[in-house]
């Protein structure tokens, strides 16, 4: 989980900020609505609709969050004296966001303790991801704060992934 950036340092891609996202987009779409349907049909069928609106969402809020987080923390490391690279950044958080494409299909279990178990194991190992990669780009500076406050908007998202999609 750590090491990321040695690991793409000759060549950063954007394959995680872009086709990871819009996977990602179809699967809380599609699975968001299915999950409805599950849990929906043990009350009554006929007062389930498909919501069209969960792809309008699916899709602003992760690719907001894909382009303007990495953005934002990218000139915070600046401000505060690190020399990270912004496509690195892109490309980190958008492979961060992989774990919440196996967990979607995960999360269409019907049991909804299950359900919270795994947003919770998810957003932490995607938090952590996110933590342990940033460590190397503070260049022996402490910027703790940065790091966890990055690693709580993580969960953050991990939560609002569950809240809104899968609720």
């Amino acid at each position: 989980m750590d090491g990321f950036f040695r690991k793409i340092d000759a060549n950063p891609d954007m394959y995680g900020p872009l086709w990871i996202t819009t996977t990602l987009i179809f699967m809380l779409a599609a699975f968001g609505n299915f999950a409805t349907y599950l849990m929906q049909r043990k009350t009554d069928l006929n007062i389930w609709s498909f919501d069209v609106g969960y792809f309008n969402w699916a899709a602003s809020v992760m690719y907001g969050y894909a382009a303007a987080v990495p953005a934002i923390f990218f000139f915070l490391f600046q401000y505060f004296g690190s020399r990270p690279s912004l496509v690195r950044f892109w490309c980190m958080w958008g492979y961060s966001l992989f774990i919440f494409i196996p967990a979607s299909v995960l999360l269409l279990i019907p049991v909804e303790f299950l359900r919270w178990v795994i947003i919770i194991l998810v957003g932490g190992a995607s938090s952590w991801f996110i933590s342990l990669n940033l460590k190397e780009c503070t260049e022996g500076a402490d910027m703790m704060v940065l790091i966890a406050s990055a690693a709580v908007l993580q969960f953050t998202l991990a939560l609002f992934i569950k809240v809104f999609f899968f609720a």
